[in-house]
């Protein structure tokens, strides 16, 4: 089965991503794989602490999870996969591609911000000739009625 992996972080553009992956994959008999990265940065503390914090991080990406993955299985009819990994965005997402064959679309939501598309996009810009999938850019600010027409 052909996935489509979406990144769920916590920028107001990960929702359309969100929702054309899921769309598409109702549309394509696929499947839609989420990855949060929790950054070396949120968790770099004495022993005790990061524990604590990276526990609070998974509790937090679930909970920001369950909101997508109940819309997936109430409107498109998809169950959606969580994967959490933990280090530098850019690298974990281009770690989970290369270890998952079944990946066959990368679904990334373009910034709305003046200063560019996004870390995300312009790490992975900089790998496209080795990646073993296409990838799909979301404008950041398109309508869900736009969505819902172009896929």
């Amino acid at each position: 089965m052909r996935k489509f992996l979406v990144v769920l972080d916590d920028t107001r553009e990960c929702l359309n991503a969100i929702r054309y992956a899921a769309m598409r994959a109702a549309h394509t008999d696929g499947a839609v794989q989420v990855l949060a990265v929790i950054s070396a940065a949120e968790i770099q503390h004495g022993f005790g602490v990061a524990d604590v914090m990276r526990a609070e991080a998974y509790e937090r990406i679930q909970q920001h999870f369950d909101v997508f993955a109940k819309w997936m299985r109430d409107r498109p009819g998809v169950e959606p996969e969580l994967i959490v990994r933990e280090g530098e965005p850019g690298t974990e997402l281009l770690a989970q591609i290369s270890e998952d064959p079944e990946i066959g679309v990368l679904v990334l939501a373009a910034s709305t911000d003046s200063a560019g598309p996004g870390p995300l996009i312009t790490r992975v810009m900089r790998e496209m000739a080795s990646l073993p999938c296409p990838i799909t850019i979301v404008p950041g600010d398109i309508s869900r009625e736009r969505l819902e027409k172009i896929t």
